[in-house]
């Protein structure tokens, strides 16, 4: 496969994922509408194009990685007009499957669809130690894998439709609980007597010092809630997750009350902290 690539959305995430394409040896083409971004992008080897079209022209591999399931449905279209046959899109924003159905029907098998969405945080993006979850074309998969692995260090095949989709969803409903159960486990050691440091400690030595559990207790020491990912976004997923449950009649009291308890703290300053600082509720 030729190493260009053309890669749309630039964020917090995206910019360090292209940004590991480039310095593989891929050549990165990026684009997004936020000019500070394309500057960003511009100081680490990435090109930057000067619109969507310039980024797509010529493009057969595409990569996307954007804020919502609304941008993705737009987005769509355009790509379906741009995009050469037998091109590979390789799309690794966290949107609900039947959104990412409506896209793959949008297409309609002209190009390559690969969900691709990606777990892990931006320090994990910046060093290539994310995981991606994928479903699509099982040989787009094989063709793509070389890239996917620049910046992950798993690439799961998971089926030829949404079932990425899923995975995602299914694990971000497993962070945000740890995230609640953490906030009151604190708050009951409190009451117990238990020191802040004290309890820390306990739990990084304990039968829960499971991997995001241990990654969270640096910052949590000294109290430190700058977002590797924020609160707004873990709601934006916890309302994709309560949507398709709803959507495949499933009850997931849970992933409801941790919607609830995210979204009453939009108004707050605790909205664009870590989604970790739930804890300074309890």
């Amino acid at each position: 496969m030729e190493k260009r690539i053309g890669w749309i959305g630039l964020g917090l995430i995206g910019l360090p994922m292209a940004a590991r394409l480039a310095a593989a040896g891929w050549e990165v083409r990026g684009f997004d509408i936020n000019r500070d971004r394309l500057a960003l992008a511009g100081q680490r080897g990435i090109a930057s194009a000067a619109s969507l079209e310039d980024v797509l022209k010529g493009a057969r591999l595409v990569f996307t990685s954007l804020p919502t399931e609304g941008a993705l449905v737009e987005l769509a279209g355009k790509l379906a007009a741009a995009l050469p046959d037998q091109a590979i899109w390789v799309e690794t924003s966290t949107v609900g499957p039947q959104a990412s159905a409506n896209v793959a029907q949008t297409l309609n098998n002209r190009v390559a669809y690969l969900r691709a969405p990606i777990s892990g945080s931006t320090n994990l993006a910046e060093s290539g130690g994310l995981t991606t979850f994928v479903s699509g074309a099982k040989d787009a998969f094989d063709a793509v894998r070389p890239a996917l692995a620049a910046y992950s260090r798993a690439q799961i095949w998971l089926g030829e439709g949404e079932e990425a989709r899923y995975a995602k969803l299914a694990v971000n409903l497993m962070v945000a609980v740890t995230a609640g159960m953490m906030a009151e486990a604190l708050a009951l050691a409190r009451e117990g007597g238990i020191g802040w440091e004290a309890m820390l400690d306990l739990l990084g030595e304990g039968v829960v010092a499971w991997p995001l559990v241990k990654y969270k207790l640096e910052p949590l020491w000294p109290r430190d809630f700058t977002p590797a990912a924020t609160s707004a976004l873990l709601l934006k997923d916890l309302d994709l997750m309560v949507e398709a449950a709803r959507q495949a009649g499933l009850e997931v009291p849970l992933a409801s009350h941790m919607q609830a308890l995210y979204r009453g703290i939009m108004d707050s300053e605790l909205a664009g902290e870590d989604f970790f600082s739930i804890v300074k509720l309890s």
